[in-house]
This record gives structure tokens, sequence and C-alpha cells, in this order.
């Protein structure tokens, strides 16, 4: 068994940028580990992003479902989006439901942070649940073509069981609103 306090800490020695996008900034490093032995890392640089689990009644929870191109079909999802340079995750969260669903929330209740893929990338998704939604219509951005999908959360649930729901930050945001509406 490994002692808990080791220090595996990897020390960068040099980095290049091998790909840098709208979105995404690849990059590859050379490290040094611990023992003094240097390896490569590829990587991720992510701006970060903001899920939420909408709740348009006590127990109805509002879904979308859009195509998503690396995996080639459809995946319903929770609503979620990237944070923009200088916007706070609330502010981002508060625009990505009202321009992907729209609605507005009065209610918001951070519930998590997570890191999807620690093993090649920074992101981090910041999780809020919004209640008392007022529609005020919706406003995709370009490209963005998505279906909103109202459902019964015990439902939603049984799609995760299923294998219906198989997007992790859709799965996590369930999960935790139903600890959420059991108290």
């Amino acid at each position: 068994m490994t002692d808990r306090t080791s220090d595996f800490t990897e020390r960068t020695v040099r980095s290049k940028t091998v790909y840098r996008g709208r979105l995404l900034h690849v990059l590859e490093d050379e490290v040094r580990l611990s023992d003094g032995r240097s390896t490569h890392r590829e990587y991720i640089r992510h701006p970060g992003a903001v899920a939420m689990v909408p709740f348009v009644d006590a127990g109805t929870v509002v879904l979308v479902r859009q195509f998503r191109y690396p995996l080639g079909r459809h995946f319903y999802e929770i609503p979620a989006g990237k944070i923009d340079h200088g916007e706070a995750p609330l502010q981002t969260a508060q625009r990505e439901l009202r321009e992907e669903c729209g609605y507005e929330a009065a209610e918001w209740r951070h519930l998590a942070t997570t890191h999807p893929c620690i093993g090649y990338s920074d992101e981090r998704i910041e999780l809020y649940l919004s209640r008392r939604l007022t529609h005020v219509g919706h406003a995709p951005d370009d490209g963005e073509l998505l279906e909103v999908v109202p459902v019964r959360l015990d439902e939603a649930l049984r799609w995760v069981r299923d294998g219906t729901i198989t997007d992790v930050k859709t799965i996590v945001g369930l999960l935790w609103a139903e600890r959420f509406c059991r108290g």
C-alpha cells in the first residue's frame, strides 16, 4: 500500500502548444517525475463550463437532446455551456439556461464542482440546480440545434440506469438532484 503522504508532483521542464482552437488548447509538456526521470504529458486546457439541473416543477427536470459530432449520435443532457472569459460561473449558467432552454430561474443552488477528464484535461464543470422557472423564449447560439425535453426526474434516473443517458455531467447532475429532492 502506498503512503498517502508521498509526493508524486511532476514539474514542467518545457511546454509547447500543439494546437490552439476557439475552445481547446492542446499542449505537450516534458515533465520531471518525482523520482528524477522525465516523460511527456499531452493535455487540453479548457476554459471551464457549467451545467445545471433546471426544475420546471417539483418532479420535472429540463433536459436537452442534441447531436454530438465526436460520437455521431444524439444525447439527452442537462443544459450546459462554456464559461466565457471574464464571466462568473453563475452568470454562465443563467445565460445558458436562457439561450438553450428559454427559461430564467428565480432560485439557484451550487451543487458541486466536477473534473470530468482528469487524465487529459484541466476542464472543470460547475454544477447548479435551478428552480422557480419562468419561460422567456430561447435563443440558441449560432449552429446550436437542440430540442428541449421536460422529463420526470424518476424517468430521467431510469434512463441513467438503462443506459439511455450516458453523459457523465448529466448522470452526476441527476444524482445530485435526486439527493437534493430527498433532503
